[in-house]
C-alpha cells in the first residue's frame, strides 16, 4: 500500500489541494500511516470519559473477546479524519462533513497496529450555490495487514476551484 494517490486520480494545483470539479467517480488516494499507541489511546480516555476496560485494563481485557487492550472505535476514526487530513488534497477545500453513511467497526484495532485510510470517490453532485459541491466518499481503514477494520461513506462539502481562492 503506497502513500497518495493512485495512478489516473486527478492532478492536485500547486498547493496539493484538489476542488470539487477535481473529483471524479472511482479516483483514489491512500492517507500516511500512523501506529496507535498507549499514549493514544490512554489520552482518548480522558478526552472522552470512556474508560470501559476492554481500553484501559489489561488483566480485565486479555480475558475479554479480543484477548488484549483494543483501540476505541471513537479513537480510530478519530486518527481516520486526521490522516486524511494530513494529505494536502482535502486542505482549504473541504467545507464540512454533512453525513456519515453506513459506518462499520469490522475487526478490533490493537495498541501497536497501524493504520491507514483509502478513500475513494462514490458520486459527486453539484448544489444550489456555484461556489461548492457535494462529494460521497467511500473510506476503508486498513491495518499494517491490509485488513478493513473500520469502513463507511463520508458526505463532505467541497469547494469549487473558481471560487476557493
Amino acid at each position: 500500500m503506497s502513500d497518495g494517490p493512485d495512478a489516473g486520480a486527478p492532478e492536485p494545483d500547486s498547493t496539493g489541494r484538489l476542488y470539487f470539479e477535481d473529483m471524479t467517480v472511482g479516483s483514489r488516494w491512500v492517507s500516511p500511516r500512523r501506529t496507535i499507541t498507549e499514549a493514544d489511546v490512554s489520552s482518548f480516555a480522558g478526552l472522552s470519559g470512556d474508560f470501559n476496560p476492554l481500553h484501559v485494563d489489561s488483566v480485565f481485557a486479555e480475558a475479554g473477546p479480543f484477548g488484549a487492550r483494543v483501540a476505541h472505535g471513537a479513537l480510530v476514526f478519530s486518527i481516520a479524519t486526521g490522516l486524511r487530513q494530513q494529505m494536502p488534497i482535502f486542505r482549504g477545500s473541504l467545507r464540512a462533513l454533512l453525513e456519515l453513511r453506513s459506518w462499520r467497526f469490522l475487526a478490533p484495532v490493537r495498541l501497536g497496529d497501524t493504520v491507514a485510510v483509502i478513500t475513494s470517490v462514490v458520486s459527486t453532485r453539484e448544489t444550489s450555490r456555484p461556489d461548492q459541491g457535494i462529494v460521497v466518499q467511500q473510506l476503508d481503514v486498513v491495518n499494517q495487514r491490509g485488513e478493513s477494520v473500520q469502513t463507511g461513506e463520508m458526505v463532505s462539502l467541497i469547494a469549487c476551484r473558481e471560487t476557493a481562492r
